[in-house]
């Protein structure tokens, strides 16, 4: 790997991967403003000038409830310009990583789901990420396209630690969804996972999809419980004393969300030689991290 290629390096996962990168080779780093994702003709402009061995793509629009009135915008971003990445990679002979969602599946099932589970979409943020792996698929040679979920990390305003520490400042009490299950993961922990993953993947001819989350299971309330009760621990200024469990229909939102969206992290444990962190040690490892912030 002599030169990658970096888009969306000022997100959240971005951030960290700018720091995990290192000692791989050359980092570029382009973030909105250099690369408009909703201009092809600047997408296929900036991976000509580059001419990278590898291409990350970190980025996406993510406002899940936006995306029902903004599906135009949030097409270009998720769907199209990952096609658009694929054909140029293609053309200079790059290694494409592209990250996508747990979204992509309906939440119907009640044990994880594997890479080979079909796709089945519920809201437009989810048929847009899914676009994207179908234009990858379609446009793109080599590539690797990684479903994580439920994505947290101290870069950026909008995630739900961040959200729910703010709120616990605050409020008393809290009314948090119950019935919505999947795994809390660190966007350092996806960042380490897509190095590791460059170094032990044949970048020469795959063509495949891994999941990626921390291990274990949770409801957003369980989250917001352990972000409350880490965060207490740890000195954050909260006066939260109670959170309240409700269930979706008390809370509703623009956007349905998957029920169940637990993916299986198995044949990227087998591809790693290990297992990963489990959700709540990372939590407290990202909130230690904050609070010395």
């Amino acid at each position: 790997m002599k030169k990658i290629l970096l888009i969306g390096s000022n997100g959240q996962v971005g951030k960290e991967l700018q720091q995990t990168l290192t000692g791989l080779g050359e980092i570029v780093n382009v973030h909105r403003q250099e690369m408009d994702l909703t201009s092809p003709e600047i997408i296929r402009q900036v991976i000509q000038e580059v001419r990278p061995d590898v291409i990350i793509n970190a980025a996406a629009y993510t406002a899940v409830d936006k995306a029902e009135t903004q599906a135009d915008i949030a097409f270009a971003v998720n769907g199209v310009a990952p096609a658009i990445i694929a054909e140029e990679s293609k053309k200079i002979g790059a290694f494409l990583l592209h990250i996508s969602t747990d979204y992509v599946f309906d939440g119907q099932k009640n044990t994880p789901y594997l890479e080979k589970d079909e796709t089945r979409p519920i809201g437009v943020y989810g048929q847009t990420k899914l676009a994207g792996e179908q234009g990858i698929e379609k446009n793109g040679d080599r590539y690797v396209i990684l479903r994580t979920a439920w994505v947290y990390g101290t870069q950026g305003k909008g995630n739900f630690v961040k959200t729910m520490l703010r709120l616990g400042q605050q409020k008393e009490q809290l009314g948090i969804v119950t019935d919505q299950i999947g795994t809390p993961t660190w966007s350092y922990d996806i960042a380490h996972t897509i190095t590791q993953m460059l170094t032990q993947l044949n970048l020469t001819e795959t063509r495949d999809i891994y999941h990626f989350t921390n291990s274990g299971v949770a409801s957003w309330y369980d989250f917001a419980v352990a972000i409350f009760e880490e965060g207490k621990s740890l000195g954050f200024p909260l006066i939260i004393n109670q959170v309240n469990p409700i269930t979706t229909d008390q809370y509703p939102t623009p956007a349905k969300r998957p029920a169940y969206s637990v993916l299986s992290g198995k044949k990227t444990s087998s591809l790693l030689g290990y297992n990963a962190p489990y959700w709540r040690d990372s939590l407290k490892q990202m909130l230690v991290q904050l609070y010395k912030n």
